[in-house]
């Protein structure tokens, strides 16, 4: 049984308000929870009308609120554009509030386009190369008493929030690796370097105290539905989606259309398809043998799974599947 969770950007159906986005958000925990699903991430993204997720450390807080038991974190935190400080301080008051619940998963990248990145901090300067002295400053932080020097994390001194880094390259499969701390890839809009980065996370793990043996999630897209063709009209939904971020066109999630001829160059086509190559898409029987083979290439321990689907319904029928599917193997 291969260990299963969600991941949501927080995106705005066509014809919702965004606050109708964060209900849809609760929602799908609320499912997520029911299903037995492991944890719940919501990723940070700014400047993007079509997604809700810019604050995410209040959409954590509003959906362990909102649920009992299941674990609820970042997929990420883009951590350059915030002070280990103050990140230490908002999600050791979450670990206060909601014990033993939440994950702080950590990005190099800012989320964002460079302006934006730029307004974030305030200033032009690219702090990304600090990333893994961050991290390390975080550790300390959520560590004992005896690890902290004049400027301590209130609360969060103690606490040891479980930190995850995330990646989409090889560099930060190394830096997990030399820091002992789980990696997760985001292989559902960076899928070249999947196979590159886990085996050299996995060559290069330095048992710590977080943990003593490598720990690896893949994060992935995944539409299921009763039937090949179902899931096919489906996923042109997510398909539109990737057609959006390759044109930068900032619409909402779109409805499913009966073909997505006409709807984008062959140029487009290429790239959007690019992105969206760790996708399992079909029935049931389909989503299985595809996610069989994904499995006995990769290993992963753990697997993280969008799902652009239009149709609430349908996108928690999609989970349920994939729920079913993966217990199975």
């Amino acid at each position: 049984m291969t260990r299963v969770s969600m991941l949501n950007l927080v995106p705005v159906r066509e014809g919702q308000t965004r606050a109708q986005a964060v209900e849809s958000m609760i929602r799908l925990a609320q499912e997520a929870e029911r299903l037995g699903y492991a944890r719940y991430w919501v990723a940070e993204h700014h400047n993007m009308p079509y997604l809700v997720s810019s604050a995410t450390q209040l959409l954590i807080g509003h959906t362990l609120s909102h649920t009992q038991t299941i674990r609820v974190g970042s997929g990420g935190v883009m951590l350059p554009n915030h002070s280990p400080l103050m990140v230490a301080e908002q999600y050791g008051t979450l670990e206060t509030l909601y014990p033993g619940r939440v994950d702080l998963g950590l990005g190099r990248a800012p989320g964002t386009d460079q302006m934006t990145a730029a307004a974030l901090r305030r200033n032009e300067r690219d702090v990304s190369l600090n990333f893994p002295r961050d991290v390390r400053t975080l550790q300390r932080y959520f560590g004992d008493a005896g690890q902290q020097g004049f400027v301590c994390a209130y609360p969060g001194v103690g606490l040891n929030v479980p930190l995850y880094i995330l990646g989409s390259s090889t560099e930060s499969a190394y830096l997990a690796a030399e820091l002992g701390l789980p990696y997760v890839f985001a292989a559902h809009f960076a899928p070249r370097m999947l196979d590159m980065a886990a085996d050299i996370y996995r060559r290069e793990f330095r048992p710590s105290e977080t943990l003593s043996r490598p720990e690896f999630t893949v994060c992935l897209n995944v539409i299921a539905a009763d039937s090949d063709e179902e899931a096919q009209h489906l996923a042109t939904s997510q398909q539109q989606f990737f057609l959006n971020v390759v044109r930068n066109s900032r619409q909402a999630l779109q409805p499913p259309v009966e073909s997505m001829d006409g709807l984008w160059s062959p140029s487009e086509q290429a790239m959007a398809e690019q992105m969206l190559a760790c996708s399992l898409v079909g029935g049931k029987a389909s989503v299985a043998a595809q996610f069989a083979e994904l499995q006995n290439r990769l290993r992963a321990d753990e697997v993280m799974a969008v799902s652009y689907i239009f149709d609430e319904d349908k996108q928690f029928r999609s989970y349920r599947l994939f729920k079913e599917i993966a217990d199975g193997v």
